[in-house]
């Protein structure tokens, strides 16, 4: 994510599938080894030596490293060792090393990373204007929520109509992590991405959430929806209304913003 909003990323299910990929390949003992000698040195390393630091056979670290390159978790260079050089120095070595790749995979989906950036934003602007954390937070979370609502406005295509806006924000929402589910009146958020954060800071974050949803409702153009704090055990506390239909009867939380996680 960049640090004027959410970067763009491939769909919910796509990412999902490729961070699991990655992770998965750390499963194998011998791969998993093979990695963490390879990241713990101060340089990248050939097949023998991390052979020998793996206590393994040439050719079965030889597969293994590069299947840890084929899943993104190593990346490789090739460079001839040191003082050798020139005419009959031979063909460079391969040399493996960590990979830039981020990999991280939570369950229910968590998005302390952009809580984070809104925080940190909300604070350089606070300092450098001379206005309350409080306030800044808020602008800063309906500007990454108006760029979420032309996000889905953008892969709805020219002229969509009402039902291609909730299908598209519906994907962003999930890249997100939010779990949307739509019903007669409007938009449940299932998930709450920062729900640790919730139950120590929820009117803060409570507030948040409700400022990024108010940000994208208005940048999706769409007059029939309204950002309501609706606080339910086991979600965000937020809901997207349908300005014409009656709120659902729901089952009252503790507090205006508490969250309880559903039971597994």
């Amino acid at each position: 994510m960049n640090t004027e909003g959410p970067r763009t990323r491939p769909p919910a299910s796509a990412a999902f599938d490729a961070q699991v990929t990655g992770i998965a390949a750390l499963g194998e003992p011998i791969r998993r080894a093979l990695y963490r000698y390879v990241v713990a040195q101060a340089a990248p390393v050939n097949r023998d030596q991390a052979a020998e630091g793996a206590g393994v056979a040439r050719h079965v670290a030889k597969f293994h490293l590069d299947k840890l390159v084929e899943d993104g978790l190593l990346d490789v260079t090739y460079a001839r060792p040191a003082g050798r050089g020139g005419p009959g120095a031979g063909r460079p070595a391969k040399l493996y090393r960590r990979s830039p790749r981020e990999l991280a995979v939570s369950l229910p989906p968590r998005e302390y990373e952009l809580a984070g950036r809104l925080l940190a934003r909300a604070v350089t602007t606070a300092e450098r204007d001379r206005v309350p954390v409080g306030d800044a937070l808020r602008d800063a979370a309906r500007e990454v929520g108006e760029s979420l609502g032309q996000r889905a406005r953008q892969q709805a295509g020219a002229r969509p109509s009402r039902a291609a806006v909730l299908a598209t924000t519906t994907e962003v929402l999930s890249e997100c992590g939010y779990e949307p589910r739509t019903d007669a009146a409007g938009m449940t958020l299932a998930n709450c991405p920062f729900h640790a954060l919730s139950q120590d800071y929820t009117d803060l974050v409570c507030g948040m959430n409700l400022e990024l949803m108010t940000g994208l409702v208005d940048s999706l153009g769409r007059s029939d929806l309204e950002a309501r704090l609706e606080p339910c055990p086991g979600q965000c506390c937020v809901r997207l209304i349908k300005s014409d239909a009656p709120s659902p009867t729901r089952r009252p939380a503790k507090d205006p913003g508490h969250h309880e996680e559903a039971p597994s």
